[in-house]
């Protein structure tokens, strides 16, 4: 079929062929990988590159784009420049980070700021500690990439910690750099560092970034570098900035360029644009969606089963899919269940008097010390659903119902959580309860009731992401708390 391009891919064409620097903030839906395809399409006699946030969105985009593009992720280009030196390091065994540890010489419990620490804590904030440097855009180890530990919470203890680490942390990433073997296990994310430090010249016309919106600095700083030798074309959607928990950062925002929009949604219909839109509100968003007239979306609670039930935790996918599974329903998890099991895994070794080595829990002794801090300790208050799921079911239940899980092409039903479930699509999306409104400030309204708080950005992009993903109808049950809450910008319009 003839690509017809609406006003705003029109313009986007003609600001390309300017040779502009340019930013596409576009929404849910609306075409930016066809947008592109179609810009390059129009410039065959130009070189691009096209980076892309995984290797499958970089293979169907390179069934898409004109020779003349090059469709690969930063870590393939990483990969082919120095990364394949490493590829029997990248094949070797898993290994316990205390095991690690150990051979880094973290043998023996370290008091720091008056709290105990055993060497297998040490060893993960030690590679954890790497892992925040290989995602930085900085050329050294530093005390801000160590990570902050429960009970650990002053800058002072953080100070006295990072002092304590760094050394360790410096002798980890020495060990990387050996091709051949080492103690530390080599990942993708250390060849990639590695390349980012040779400042690499991406030698093309333009550049295409996708996903523009989570980028981390490691690769916003190659990017950027590229800026007086090539055309940069940043596409992405700010109101779908949610892996800010892990280093990304909206690179879009802040680069000087010509700002455009897509706006036209071909994913959905006029109902749940207006959905979206109240989210994007919340959100502080630069656009607002228009939904595509033809497309019946709609909006409600239905008592057939859903596509896909998204949640806004792993704690949450554990619930429906006990639910889903008690009720006979054949059940996947996108991502597959390593994650739960691990969880798991880890509560069923606190009660059993065990230490974990799992990074939420490792701070925790017992399974009482965890109960007492998700329930009194208002920072453990995350843990709380998970504590309840565990004392009402018990691990073995929760690992038996991972095994029980079956492939996407063989489910009736799909669960995901919000963040994983970006990029995808469903006819009939349900939202699960575990989107809760924020809590209640001290305040009360005229009624005298309980004032809650404000919707805060992060979450709200988290919602327009999950409400987003429908294509013909939404269950919004779990954020139906939207339609009271103060800060709802639909509240009080006629």
């Amino acid at each position: 079929m003839r690509f017809s391009p609406t006003d705003e891919q029109a313009a986007a064409l003609e600001a390309f062929c300017e040779r502009d620097h340019l930013v596409i903030q576009a929404g849910a839906g609306t075409g930016k990988t066809s947008t592109l395809a179609f810009l390059a399409e129009q410039m065959t006699a130009r070189r691009g590159r096209y980076l892309a946030f995984n290797r499958a969105i970089a293979l169907d985009a390179a069934a898409r784009f004109p020779v003349t593009v090059q469709c690969k992720t930063a870590h393939s280009l990483a990969y082919a420049a120095l990364g394949y030196r490493f590829r029997d390091r990248l094949n070797s065994p898993r290994r316990p980070g205390w095991k690690v540890g150990q051979d880094l010489g973290l043998n023996s419990p370290t008091r720091i700021h008056g709290r105990d620490l055993m060497p297998a804590t040490l060893s993960n904030a030690v590679l954890r500690t790497v892992s925040h440097y290989c995602q930085s855009a900085d050329t050294e180890l530093a005390h801000h990439h160590v990570p902050h530990l429960r009970g650990i919470d002053s800058d002072e203890g953080h100070a006295e910690l990072a002092n304590f680490l760094l050394p360790y942390a410096t002798k980890a990433w020495g060990d990387l750099q050996s091709p051949n073997a080492g103690a530390v296990r080599f990942e993708h994310d250390h060849y990639l560092k590695m390349w980012a430090l040779t400042e690499p010249v991406l030698h093309s016309d333009f550049l295409l970034l996708d996903e523009a919106q989570d980028t981390n600095p490691v690769l916003e700083q190659v990017v950027l570098a590229q800026k007086a030798r090539t055309q940069i074309v940043m596409v992405g959607d700010s109101a779908q900035a949610i892996y800010g928990w892990r280093g990304a950062r909206d690179v879009m925002t802040g680069f000087t360029g010509r700002h455009l929009t897509l706006t036209q949604s071909f994913r959905f219909g006029p109902e749940l644009a207006t959905e979206a839109n109240r989210w994007l509100a919340l959100s502080g968003a630069p656009i607002q969606l228009t939904g595509t007239p033809a497309i019946s979306t709609t909006i409600g609670a239905r008592a057939d089963s859903p596509d896909a039930v998204l949640c806004r935790t792993n704690i949450g996918a554990i619930s429906e899919i006990l639910t889903l599974l008690n009720a006979g329903t054949a059940t996947a998890l996108v991502g597959g269940g390593h994650a739960l099991r691990t969880l798991a895994r880890a509560a069923r070794d606190l009660i059993g008097g065990r230490h974990t080595h799992h990074p939420e829990l490792l701070l925790f002794t017992t399974w009482a010390e965890l109960r007492d801090y998700a329930e009194h300790d208002p920072a453990g208050a995350d843990l709380q659903p998970f504590a309840n799921l565990v004392d009402e079911h018990g691990p073995d239940a929760i690992l038996h119902a991972v095994d029980r899980l079956v492939p996407e092409d063989q489910a009736e039903v799909t669960v995901s959580t919000a963040h994983k479930a970006k990029g995808r699509e469903w006819a009939h999306v349900r939202i699960a309860t575990d989107f809760t409104p924020p809590p209640d400030t001290d305040e009360v309204d005229s009624s005298g009731r309980s004032v809650p708080g404000p919707v805060k950005e992060s979450e709200a992009r988290l919602a327009y992401v999950a409400v987003t993903r429908a294509r013909r109808h939404l269950d919004p049950e779990g954020l139906a708390w939207i339609d009271q809450h103060p800060d709802n910008p639909m509240r009080h319009r006629p």
